[in-house]
């Protein structure tokens, strides 16, 4: 009962949060340059940060100085522009979205395999293995694990928040969806959940104080969030990842220095580098991004973002009937690909 009323007391919060904080509606252009800019900094973000990708800071400024240049290279060699997993598995989620007037989680997760198929420049372990699972018993969900706290559903998921800005059903239900095919965990949720609310305060005019906001509940909420002091670590486990992200995005007042500042602390960068691009794009716009980066970014990426962003602002798609039966499981009506694990929708 005490974990229950808790949990009551951190929902009421987060809501009451998030309603005193509700901002005045922007115009549509300016709604289109914080949503563009949220997508292309993503991109940026990933692409700037895959050069340093894994480095420790002091590695970065022994062979970089200060790593602010789009000149790919990295683990990985990349080329200058070139993404990573993280803007693919967008674009796949993108994709999976604009390709029919509901909500398909199975035409999502083929569009994952087929991704993964394809031989990527690189996939995370977590990502892999539920994909994998997908492919040998069609399972839509896997069961919650303690070992799929990574950042991957968190840093693919601004496509699920673009079409459903005003729809928070629909943002929780495709959000957790996409996630619990590859990550199945809490504090991923948590995190997917407030980063999208947060996109969604900032395209419609918020600003970063609101923001900050969500993030403080975020800390209540789940202590391992709680980025302030800031303890340096920035890997691939989804509460690193994100408080690096909020540390300098709380610290910095414009989009450069915010991008400059994270990927040069190294570690899982490019998830860093995309998800404060995503936000200080949403908060900035468009036009904030370094037109050097953006010049470099990969064409056919940035050209496919850009069609992806004015279909997923205009998409207003409908989610599968379903209902809860006496024992409290929901099933599809119909859906055969309604997978019935524990805790999965």
């Amino acid at each position: 009962m005490a974990g229950l009323l808790r949990s009551v007391v951190r929902f009421a919060r987060t809501e009451a949060i998030m309603n005193a904080n509700a901002p005045v509606r922007t115009s549509a252009d300016e709604l289109k340059s914080r949503a563009l800019g949220a997508y292309w900094g993503l991109a940026v973000g990933d692409a700037l940060g895959a050069t340093v990708e894994f480095m420790q800071p002091r590695e970065i400024q022994a062979e970089y100085g200060l790593h602010r240049n789009m000149i790919g290279g990295g683990w990985l060699h990349l080329k200058a522009g070139q993404v990573t997993d993280d803007t693919e598995m967008s674009l796949v989620l993108g994709e999976s979205i604009l390709a029919d007037t509901s909500w398909s989680l199975p035409q999502f997760a083929d569009g994952m395999a087929a991704w993964l198929k394809s031989n990527p420049v690189d996939v995370g372990n977590t990502c892999r293995r539920g994909i994998r699972r997908y492919l040998v018993d069609g399972s839509l969900c896997g069961p919650e694990s303690e070992w799929d706290a990574g950042n991957g559903a968190a840093v693919r998921n601004l496509p699920a928040v673009l079409a459903t800005l005003d729809d928070e059903v629909a943002f929780e239900r495709i959000s957790l969806d996409q996630a619990h095919l590859t990550h199945h965990n809490p504090l991923s949720d948590a995190a997917i959940l407030t980063l999208g609310r947060m996109v969604r305060v900032l395209v419609h005019g918020g600003d970063l104080d609101d923001v900050a906001q969500m993030a403080a509940a975020l800390a209540v909420g789940h202590r391992a969030f709680r980025f302030a002091p800031y303890n340096g670590l920035s890997t691939a486990y989804v509460a690193d990842t994100v408080n690096t992200v909020f540390h300098h995005l709380f610290r910095t007042d414009n989009f450069r220095d915010c991008l400059i500042a994270t990927v040069n602390q190294g570690g899982d960068a490019d998830s860093t580098g995309a998800l404060a691009g995503m936000l200080a794009g949403a908060h900035y716009g468009v036009a904030a991004i370094p037109p050097e980066w953006l010049k470099r970014l990969d064409p056919v990426v940035k050209q496919a973002i850009a069609d992806q962003v004015d279909g997923l602002l205009a998409w207003r798609g409908a989610l599968p009937v379903a209902r809860v039966d006496a024992g409290g499981v929901t099933r599809a009506i119909p859906g055969p690909w309604w997978v019935e694990v524990k805790g999965c929708r």
